[in-house]
């Protein structure tokens, strides 16, 4: 074990990072800065400064990030309308890049020689983590606590705390046994009886969202406004990016919108089954669909939606700062110059239905859509030529008694 000087160390406060900041102390010999990240867990932050504190840190960083995550990442990966394999809105990936660059940053900042993270070796994150922090500074030390130690258990942490004088108290905290991460855009829940994708998952487990059939009878209207492909108004009020997302979150889950139970694929090669809760992000998917559906010419969309799932995977395995990904986020951002309007959706019982879509920039011509006397705006005859052009190919293959 070569020694670290100085190392910048992804700090929660939780039992987990504890030990993981002791730990390097005494094995790395190193001095440790905390880093912690408000971005919208919906916990207090501050305690982790005393906590830190106790454990001897003397430079502590505690940041809120909120705007920086909604402006940033979320609502960048949301004009491409990702969902990775088919259904995962990326609630923990997209907010692995945003840690990973402060990590790097504040390192520089301090004259720290690595980096450290509570990830463990089975996962996604230690993936997202690592290659986020290489990408920025290919130099950067990465210490993976996990992959090292042999404290294979939520008692062996605690034997741990015991034997290093650890100032926690986690016997006495009413724990989950889920292992859960929560940000302004989500919140997961893995572990537990849910290992098991027979099993159901609990009421109980669930944070954000009321039970739809709990839901009120009453649907929820909203109306979201558009400028570049990113919301910046709910009902006519203009908002910042975290705040709007977190009203969308309030709304969505008082109408039991945007619980997921997924099996899905996790990059390092295993599937792994997870519960989410992301009502504001369901809520932006179907909106920013519906005024695209009146806005993209309709080649560019088709070229988005063909290019969706390569982006999509691109962010779930930890490749944000790839050039791959920003040369996607170059053609995305082009295509939603003219995505401007409204939407208004309702929310009922756990659905999200639009009702009505208006832009500026609309290619919707009543005049040619209509069933009614159209003017001359469309030569209906035009479609003869069109159809036997397109039929040519079918013709000759059943000429030549060819099955299709």
């Amino acid at each position: 074990m070569v020694r670290a000087q100085k190392v910048v160390l992804a700090y929660s406060g939780g039992l987990d990072t504890s030990v993981i900041c002791r730990w390097l102390q005494e094995n790395y010999r190193a001095e440790v800065v905390t880093f912690t990240a408000d971005i919208g867990q919906g916990e207090e932050v501050e305690p982790a400064r005393a906590k830190a504190r106790a454990m001897g840190v003397e430079e502590i960083h505690i940041e809120d990030l909120k705007e920086t995550f909604a402006r940033d990442y979320v609502f960048p990966m949301f004009r491409a309308n990702a969902l990775y394999e088919g259904e995962y809105l990326l609630g923990t990936s997209i907010a692995r890049p945003l840690i990973a660059r402060r990590l790097v940053e504040i390192a520089d900042e301090t004259g720290a020689d690595a980096i450290a993270h509570g990830a463990t070796g089975k996962g996604n994150d230690q993936v997202r983590f690592e290659l986020g922090a290489y990408a920025l500074n290919p130099d950067i030390r990465v210490i993976a606590p996990w992959r090292e130690w042999d404290l294979s258990s939520r008692e062996k942490l605690l034997a741990y705390c015991r034997e290093h004088e650890i100032p926690v108290d986690f016997e006495q905290e009413d724990q989950s046994p889920y292992s859960m991460d929560a940000n302004l855009l989500h919140i997961s829940y893995e572990g537990g009886d849910l290992e098991d994708p027979w099993n159901a998952p609990d009421e109980s487990i669930w944070r954000w969202t009321m039970a739809p059939e709990e839901a009120p009878d009453e649907p929820g209207i909203a109306e979201i406004g558009f400028a570049g492909g990113d919301p910046v108004a709910l009902d006519g009020e203009a908002m910042s990016p975290a705040s709007l997302l977190a009203r969308l979150n309030e709304l969505g889950g008082a109408h039991g919108v945007g619980r997921q139970d997924l099996v899905e694929n996790r990059y390092v090669g295993m599937k792994s089954r997870g519960c989410y809760e992301t009502p504001g992000g369901t809520i932006l998917l179907k909106a920013h669909r519906a005024i695209e559906s009146l806005t993209l010419d309709r080649e560019v969309a088709y070229l988005k939606d063909e290019l969706m799932p390569r982006y999509a995977k691109l962010i779930y395995n930890g490749y944000w700062w790839s050039p791959e990904r920003k040369a996607l986020q170059a053609l995305i951002d082009e295509s939603q110059q003219p995505v401007n309007g409204a939407v208004r959706l309702k929310l009922y019982k756990g659905s999200v239905t639009v009702l009505g879509r208006r832009s500026p920039d609309s290619l919707f011509d009543e005049s040619m859509a209509t069933f009614e006397d159209d003017r001359g705006a469309y030569n209906q005859n035009d479609a003869t030529g069109f159809i036997r052009l397109n039929a040519l190919r079918l013709r000759l293959a059943a000429k030549l008694g060819r099955k299709l």
